[in-house]
């Protein structure tokens, strides 16, 4: 706890160096903050190279975030096997970017426990994705992060936002408005 009131009492960083310092003591929490990434973005905007340092407003609210999001971070629980255990992985296209969660029922438990939070920006041309190809982008990267989390052979869930995989049980495939659809 002596920590997270540092991080809570903590002055705005006034440099790059200082919010590069600032953003790997709080990574430590990454996996118990959902949105993470997202949140602290405009913090990693101000640290590029390219980017000259100023701290403005969107900065000082994202510093303000997560140092709230620590002092009241999710408690995340212990990995568990078993047959009756349920690992479910929801996941979500974003606006800004791809976010999963991943969460462990065993029986008896009314509601499940965290196991993870993940999330990160779109790379590349995935901002013009489909909605379609963003959905399964989320599942793909929550798949290989709850493999990390709970191994391969454990049975997964899945839990798109959006039925996703709907689609494939049907004769033909959304349109992805590539060149290839024209045909």
């Amino acid at each position: 706890m002596d920590i997270i009131n540092k991080i809570a009492a903590m002055s705005p960083p006034t440099n790059k160096k200082e919010t590069r310092a600032f953003l790997g003591v709080v990574g430590f929490w990454r996996m118990h903050i959902p949105n993470y990434s997202l949140i602290v973005s405009p913090l990693y905007h101000v640290t590029r190279k390219k980017n000259d340092f100023k701290w403005g407003p969107e900065q000082r609210q994202a510093f303000e975030q997560v140092k709230q999001e620590i002092v009241h971070a999710v408690a995340l629980g212990p990995v568990r096997a078993g047959p009756d255990v349920k690992n479910v992985l929801y996941t979500a296209a974003g606006e800004n970017g791809p976010t999963w969660s991943l969460w462990q029922k065993a029986p008896g438990e009314t509601q499940g426990r965290p196991l993870g939070f993940w999330s990160r920006g779109y790379r590349g041309s995935e901002a013009r994705y489909t909605p379609t190809e963003k959905e399964i982008l989320a599942a793909y990267e929550g798949v290989r992060a709850a493999s990390e989390v709970i191994g391969t052979e454990a049975q997964l869930l899945l839990a798109p936002q959006l039925p996703v995989l709907g689609w494939m049980f049907k004769e033909r495939a959304p349109s992805t408005h590539h060149a290839t659809d024209a045909t």
